[in-house]
């Protein structure tokens, strides 16, 4: 651990280095615990520099997209070059385990939020910075390109917002919804220096916004808002995530596929085409989840058929064995 000298062997009055400022050339000092013992240290704090950090990230960015299989090397340039201890506060740092238990880094080095973790940022509600790979391969599946525009609904402190920035360049733009007052004002904070991202607080399934080539929904629905749909340019993407009540609160994660799922949804002209892409456990979307349709979307799940959905309609009136799930004036079908 580097430890140096235990407190008790120290002379008294000596004057101890303060563990968050001090450094000596390039090396800093932590107040560091043996729990084994209870006694307390001071030790090497093996803190990254700026330009160690760069490497890593380019690893994690490898590890991420190659765990998903991704082959656009944009979105790996993407999550190369954006920070994200930037957006998560001050370490050290909750990290996600099962059972929906958070253990802290031992420290606040940003190194140990480069792994495929979830982090709380809200975590006594259980509300995350997600899992990048998960992101990572969504990302690549809406395939924004530069110039576009993508509204990301559920931004949360504004991470993955950067990310998709990059993704879309100077020439793009993003809208950051974020329906949580607090984390849409830390979101704002840290996507200052991201010129072409702009932040709104409100209900993502209302708030106004320009029409979008890639509307990207990080909280899990029970049905697609109208908004999405109506403001989804042709060719456009929609990154959509349902989920039943019980998708992101079961701490069994075996059957993960059968509570919830991300549909991508491409409009074609008048047709808007739909495929399943991924299994999902999300924090779930405040303003879009109805009992009608989150009971039509339990009893979907369990025929194990959303695989076959090829089309979303905007009406409950085709045949029911037409339907994967039918929900108040809108369907994913097979046809």
């Amino acid at each position: 651990m580097g430890v140096e000298a235990p407190i008790g062997g120290i002379a008294a009055g000596a004057k101890l280095p303060n563990p968050r400022h001090s450094k000596v050339g390039k090396t800093s000092f932590a107040l560091i615990a043996d729990f084994a013992t209870g006694e307390l240290f001071i030790g090497v704090d093996p803190t990254m520099t700026p330009d160690e950090l760069k490497i890593v990230r380019r690893a994690y960015a490898k590890q991420i997209t190659a765990a998903v299989r991704i082959v656009d090397d944009r979105v790996e340039t993407a999550f190369a070059d954006v920070p994200r201890e930037d957006f998560l506060g001050p370490g050290p740092w909750p990290i996600f385990r099962m059972r929906k238990a958070y253990v802290p880094t031992p420290n606040a080095d940003p190194v140990y939020l480069y792994t495929d973790d979830i982090v709380g940022i809200l975590p006594e509600r259980h509300i995350n910075n997600g899992q990048p790979s998960l992101h990572a391969f969504l990302l690549s599946q809406a395939a924004p390109g530069a110039g576009e525009h993508i509204v990301h609904v559920g931004a949360g402190v504004g991470y993955y917002s950067a990310i998709m920035a990059k993704l879309v360049a100077a020439s793009g733009k993003v809208t950051a919804v974020e329906f949580e007052p607090e984390l849409a004002a830390r979101a704002k904070a840290n996507l200052t220096a991201y010129r072409n991202v702009s932040v709104v607080q409100g209900d993502g399934s209302s708030v106004a916004f320009d029409s979008a080539d890639v509307i990207y929904v990080n909280a899990g629905a029970t049905r697609p808002a109208d908004i999405w749909l109506d403001r989804l340019n042709d060719g456009g993407r929609l990154i959509l995530p349902l989920t039943t009540d019980h998708g992101f609160t079961s701490s069994n994660w075996s059957n993960m596929h059968r509570r919830g799922a991300v549909f991508l949804v491409t409009r074609r002209g008048g047709e808007l085409h739909a495929q399943w892409i991924s299994p999902v456990a999300i924090f779930p979307c405040e303003g879009l989840r109805d009992a009608e349709s989150e009971k039509a979307l339990a009893a979907a799940f369990e025929s194990g058929e959303h695989k076959r959905v090829t089309r979303l309609h905007r009406s409950d009136e085709l045949p029911t064995e037409q339907c994967w799930v039918r929900g108040p004036g809108w369907c994913l079908a097979y046809a």
